[in-house]
């Protein structure tokens, strides 16, 4: 039987190990795992840990595109200029 604290713990741990590193690499792994240990805790999930496992990768990915719509692209991303700022148009 899985035990729902542990996911918890674990996304504690991945949202710290997100808040000491430069990009959103962790945060949709996090959510994804907080998401899965509430799921468990509630009494929701009743499968097993590999299934578990693999709704938690795609929830992960869902979640981090999601936050990428919503928040857009990077600082560091390359932007494309079509129009020059001294151009007289």
């Amino acid at each position: 039987m899985m035990n729902g604290w542990l996911w918890i713990v674990a996304a504690l741990g991945l949202g710290a190990l997100e808040m000491a590193l430069p990009d959103w690499f962790f945060l949709g792994i996090a959510l994804a795992v907080g998401l899965m240990g509430l799921a468990l805790l509630a009494g929701i999930w009743s499968g097993g840990l590999p299934l578990a496992l693999v709704v938690t990768a795609l929830l992960s990915g869902a979640i981090w595109l999601g936050l990428r719509r919503i928040f857009g692209s990077s600082r560091g991303d390359v932007r494309i200029w079509t129009r020059d700022i001294n151009d007289d148009k």
